[in-house]
């Protein structure tokens, strides 16, 4: 809608401070025309706004000049309040600033979009980590790891990875941090590469300042490293029979039931044999391995074991 695209423009210059009409056009998903007509808009209901000339050109406000917040519909307010993550705010010691900054917010808001954001936050509650993950405490160096990060410092470590050798000396320049399923990660140049807060065993800030790359984008980086992670993890693949009603979330090709019992054939990615073995061997009798043959093999074999654990009627326990 219109009048929502007009708070949008006014938001990013507010936010942003100069930007070209191909820029704000990119922004929005629109053509330039389009902003061209709702920059004159916006100028015609008064707003401050100014257009610069030439190559370094573009749309801004006059300085000094801020908006209120009455721009927001109800399932941007509903949005705002369902984002914040006080756990994850409290860890890096951030959870008074974002309890005082929801509370300015809330009282911006006109009252029928205050109703919405107390709605919102009262039903529906963010917890990342997993049912199995542990609870409890934050990394132990997750609050020096944050200060580098805001203040662009180095930081020496010794670092524990699950190959050889297994606890290593790295200089890192930590450009951001992402909490993924209630895990913390520091990504850090040079690279830049991906280290787990809870795996660094020892740290020194460093005096020495870095400059982070202007065109580093954090959550960019992120989605490209766990595509390829995915990509790395999963470098073989099985051939599996499976009963009716089962689902692998993983299974690539799937054909049609292979006989009157509705099994399927299907591929399915597998990162080790050890771990599809496993994997396989949760599912019972409602799945087959077909290949590869090495896999299949592991499997009779624990069969075979478990058989002989069980197959005994007589076998009580006791002595």
């Amino acid at each position: 809608m219109k009048s929502s695209r007009l708070v949008s423009i006014l938001l990013l210059l507010q936010t942003r401070g100069r930007m070209t009409a191909a820029q704000l056009a990119e922004e929005l998903e629109v053509s330039v025309r389009t902003v061209y007509r709702d920059v004159e808009a916006l100028g015609a209901a008064g707003v401050p706004l100014y257009g610069d000339a030439g190559h370094s050109g573009g749309y801004r406000l006059l300085d000094g000049y801020r908006t209120r917040l009455t721009g927001l519909t109800a399932d941007e307010a509903e949005a705002l309040f369902l984002a914040g993550a006080p756990g994850a705010a409290a860890e890096l010691g951030l959870g008074s600033v974002l309890a005082a900054a929801q509370l300015k917010v809330r009282a911006a808001l006109p009252p029928e979009l205050r109703a919405h954001a107390d709605r919102i936050s009262g039903r529906f509650h963010l917890d990342a980590p997993g049912w199995y993950a542990e609870g409890g405490e934050a990394p132990g160096f997750l609050s020096a790891v944050a200060d580098a990060v805001w203040n662009n410092r180095a930081l020496n470590i010794v670092y524990r990875r699950w190959r050889e050798p297994t606890d290593v000396e790295r200089r890192l320049e930590p450009y951001g941090l992402v909490l993924k399923a209630g895990r913390w990660y520091v990504v850090a140049g040079p690279g830049p590469r991906t280290f787990r807060v809870d795996q660094i065993l020892e740290l020194a800030t460093s005096d020495e300042t870095f400059a982070r790359p202007s065109d580093f984008d954090l959550a960019a980086y992120w989605t490209a490293y766990q595509r390829d992670f995915h990509q790395r993890l999963h470098r073989g693949e099985a051939l599996v029979r499976m009963a009716p009603g089962v689902r692998l979330a993983r299974a690539v090709k799937a054909d049609v039931p292979e006989d009157g019992e509705g099994w399927i054939r299907a591929t399915v990615p597998i990162e080790s044999v050890d771990h599809a073995h496993a994997e396989f061997l949760r599912l019972g009798s409602d799945i087959e391995v077909l290949a590869p043959s090495e896999l299949r093999e592991r499997i009779a074999r624990t069969v075979a074991e478990l058989a002989g654990i069980y197959g005994n009627a007589d076998a009580t326990g006791d002595d």
